[in-house]
């Protein structure tokens, strides 16, 4: 029987990790960027069981169309381009701001918020209503972990559905990713450099076509 994969991205996480492991810091922004559909395609491959990709999900915040004009429209063209796939489901939450922006103090800058609590939700609530086999999920944010425990709990009880991670890692460097205790440990797909060159996004958002 075939395994209904749904790929769960925290994008913001992802890229950042993506940069962390693959570039220098003074690099151009569109490096870390990544291709949701083709990456979540070889995750969704990386199995010697018989699996079928029918989602990817990506959750990431959206810029204040008025304080950040230009993130905004490159964010939007971005997410255009993921949705012309109809594998995609993309969920956008509103960037949290500081006070004052951008007059604000030296150090803050916006932030995502209810990103975490909403794919932490999904990725607990599909499991429950068996709308999918395997739940892979790329982030290495740990206030994700409670899903991955509560998916883990109902194959403990009854074989599916299953929690699987995915993670970047680099020759020679500590790689980062979610783990957590107890029985079933959670397999996860290491993403290298050389299937990174293949789905990298080069494309800089934040000129107009």
């Amino acid at each position: 029987m075939t395994d209904r994969v749904v790929v769960f991205f925290d994008y913001q996480n992802t890229y950042m990790g993506a940069r962390r492991t693959f570039h220098q810091s003074w690099e151009s922004w569109s490096c870390g960027q990544f291709d949701p559909v083709a990456l979540a395609q070889h995750i969704a491959q990386d199995s010697p069981f018989q699996r079928e990709l029918t989602q990817v999900r990506i959750y990431r915040g959206l810029p204040d169309s008025t304080k950040q004009p230009g993130a905004y429209a490159a964010a939007r063209r971005q997410h255009a381009g993921w949705e012309l796939s109809p594998l995609v489901h993309l969920v956008t939450r509103p960037l949290k701001y500081p006070q004052n922006y951008p007059n604000h103090q030296n150090g803050e800058r916006p932030r995502e918020k209810g990103i975490d609590v909403q794919l932490t939700l999904d990725f607990a609530v599909m499991a429950a209503r068996g709308q999918y086999d395997i739940g892979i999920m790329m982030s290495t944010d740990t206030d994700l972990k409670p899903a991955l425990e509560f998916v883990a709990d109902l194959t403990r009880k009854s074989g599916k559905p299953r929690a699987e991670v995915a993670a970047w890692s680099a020759e020679g460097q500590h790689s980062r990713r979610l783990a957590i205790s107890g029985k079933p440990s959670l397999y996860c797909h290491w993403v290298g450099e050389d299937v990174y060159a293949r789905v990298k996004d080069t494309t800089d958002y934040a000129k107009t076509p």
